[in-house]
């Protein structure tokens, strides 16, 4: 169900940016605003429109319910029953200790003389 649910949302987000991209500017923008395009009437301004608003509404339809399809299968769970993380077992060794520890602490490691 939600591979299906997947498909049909990439297709309207393909075809959303496809009718954004094909209505005419408005000026200003990047482009000249003006001239011949692939659809340039009244009532493909209103077409595209239209197709516009019904595509906005399917994505937003579709990612809900892929939302709420995904929250059924989790189950609910509560942070204060959760375990502590083990700690360090006394038997194990210590790090060693890193370079910064040992700077801060004042016990530098020797280093050689520079030739």
């Amino acid at each position: 169900m939600m591979q299906v649910l997947i498909v049909i949302h990439l297709l309207v987000v393909i075809a959303l940016v496809a009718v954004v991209l094909l209505q005419r500017s408005e000026g200003g923008a990047l482009g000249t605003g003006g001239g011949g395009g692939f659809m340039t009437g009244r009532g493909q301004a209103n077409a595209l429109s239209r197709a516009t608003a019904i595509l906005g509404t399917l994505f937003f339809v579709s990612a809900l319910l892929m939302s709420i399809i995904a929250g059924w299968s989790r189950a609910p769970r509560s942070i204060i029953d959760e375990t502590a993380p083990a700690t360090k077992s006394s038997t194990q060794t210590p790090a060693q200790p890193n370079l910064l520890d040992q700077l801060k602490g004042g016990n530098a490691p020797a280093q050689a003389p520079a030739k």
